[in-house]
């Protein structure tokens, strides 16, 4: 597995921030001026943004996490489902199926009426995988779940067109099967953030398990791989230590910029 660069990393956390915004300029950010399709939820709010240039062999795929109270119920939702129409080897949580699977409203004028979620997708990135690009999937909490799903099933369908993917704060989705037969173990790279508990749901452990090799951000340095069970019981010490550790006079003086020079 190649080393995630701090740019791609800056990048792709960007790009998760601004997903959230109802508008997304592309251009900002290097894509071309008619390089973003934007794929819809139910509601007709965007949920997917699919990014490129024209002189670049890489498309990217944004996804953003839970953005409403349906969206949030679903994440209840924690009992495995198989979809055939995925064509995965494996069963994933029945909630982030429901998104993947619901329809989605067209907001473009090739966007097929009655297509769900991840057929919108499939339409839009099936031009450029045949045109030789290589897709990157990124998404933050949910949406990191759901573009592990979905690069898998393309990666399936078009064997070596999942350039990376890279998720944010994301929970687990599948469970010891889904460990056995996830075809992007060597690609995926799941970014963790100190005590960010999202990162150990569903709480049913054994039942959900992770993939990919894990960045763990924490106390200043990046952890890699460390077992949920480590990671869990660091981030709980070091949050009852926490009120101790400001009387370190390693805090005082780290804190000497508040002061004017004289």
């Amino acid at each position: 597995m190649k080393k995630l660069k701090r740019y791609q990393y800056e990048r792709y956390a960007v790009l998760c921030n601004l997903a959230y915004s109802p508008v997304l300029k592309q251009t900002r950010y290097g894509f071309a001026p008619k390089g973003q399709r934007v794929i819809n939820n139910r509601f007709g709010k965007p949920m997917i943004r699919v990014l490129w240039r024209n002189d670049h062999d890489e498309v990217v795929v944004v996804i953003k996490g839970s953005h409403n109270v349906i969206d949030w119920l679903f994440n209840l939702k924690l009992w495995k489902r198989s979809c055939h129409s995925l064509l995965l080897d494996y069963p994933i949580h029945a909630g982030y199926l429901s998104l993947i699977c619901q329809e989605s409203r067209p907001n473009h004028k090739e966007d097929k009426l009655g297509a769900s979620i991840y057929e919108q997708l499939l339409s839009v990135l099936e031009p450029h995988i045949k045109e030789g690009k290589r897709i990157t999937f990124t998404g933050h909490s949910s949406g990191g779940a759901l573009a592990c799903v979905l690069a898998d099933t393309i990666e399936k369908q078009y064997p070596k067109s999942i350039k990376r993917v890279v998720t944010f704060g994301q929970p687990a989705f599948g469970g010891f099967k889904m460990t056995k037969h996830y075809r992007l173990n060597h690609k995926t790279y799941r970014i963790c953030c100190d005590l960010d508990i999202v990162t150990f749901l569903p709480p049913l452990p054994g039942l959900y398990l992770h993939v990919g090799k894990l960045l763990w951000l924490y106390n200043g340095k990046i952890y890699e791989n460390t077992p949920t069970l480590i990671r869990l019981s660091r981030s709980v010490a070091s949050w009852l230590m926490r009120p101790f550790s400001y009387h370190l006079m390693s805090k005082y003086i780290r804190n000497k910029d508040f002061f004017d020079e004289r």
